[in-house]
């Protein structure tokens, strides 16, 4: 009678052994084989498109283009004036009477206009060049002159003074186009000198005046190129070339 019931036991768990081992492989822990890739965190590149969605300002900042490094672009700076020596005999400056009105020690100025001084205002501008045409720097030009109304100031400093051309042999001034007087055309007076040279005394005149035909001393040679500025005002060139 036991034997018969033994028997029946192991029957019974015969027949339950391969559902056992069924359940027990489902319930074990699962173990994968995935590739390295698989695990790798997610980049942010990869995290971008989530962002993007979800951010309608970073959609709009990631459909900008990246900016270019900027690129460096030189100023030109303007050039000084070009000197040039067209004298039409090719030599110096010609030399002209120093007259009766010279005055000594004028002071030194590049701006002869006062208040109150009537007459049209003038720059007077220009080289200073040796018979090679390179600049002389630091000559010193004395420079005087009529008024408006063809007087000249003959106790004080009106309308006179003196100043030096620069590094490049480059002068310029600002007074007003002197009047005329009986018996000279229009014009100025003007003493040149180069450092520790010789002074070179002489007068510029205007082109297209009446009375320079009339004039015994005028000379073409000392014509001024002159030019209207925009406000009204006349620009006078003139490059004196010394014997050096």
């Amino acid at each position: 009678m036991k034997d018969t019931k033994t028997r029946r036991l192991f029957l019974r768990l015969s027949l339950a052994a391969p559902a056992l081992a069924s359940l027990a492989a489902a319930c074990a822990p699962q173990r994968t084989t995935n590739s390295p890739a698989t695990n790798v965190p997610a980049t942010a590149t990869q995290l971008a498109p989530a962002i993007v969605e979800s951010d309608p300002t970073a959609k709009a900042r990631a459909s900008q283009p990246v900016p270019s490094t900027p690129t460096f672009t030189p100023t030109t700076q303007a050039l000084a004036p070009t000197p040039t020596c067209d004298d039409p005999d090719g030599g110096p400056t010609p030399a002209q009477t120093e007259g009766p009105y010279y005055t000594p020690s004028t002071p030194a100025k590049t701006n002869f206009v006062e208040p109150g001084m009537t007459g049209t205002r003038m720059n007077l501008r220009g080289f200073v060049l040796t018979t090679g045409c390179k600049p002389v720097a630091k000559a010193l030009l004395d420079l005087w002159h009529c008024d408006a109304e063809g007087v000249y100031d003959n106790t004080g400093f009106r309308l006179r003074g003196h100043f030096f051309t620069d590094e490049n042999g480059y002068y310029k001034v600002e007074t007003i186009m002197p009047g005329i007087y009986p018996g000279r055309t229009r014009h100025f007076h003007i003493k040149v000198q180069a450092p520790s040279q010789a002074v070179l005394t002489t007068q510029l005149y205007f082109p297209n005046e009446p009375k320079n035909a009339s004039d015994g001393i005028f000379r073409k040679e000392c014509l001024m190129e002159i030019t209207s500025n925009t406000d009204g005002s006349t620009a006078g060139t003139f490059n004196f070339v010394l014997n050096l």
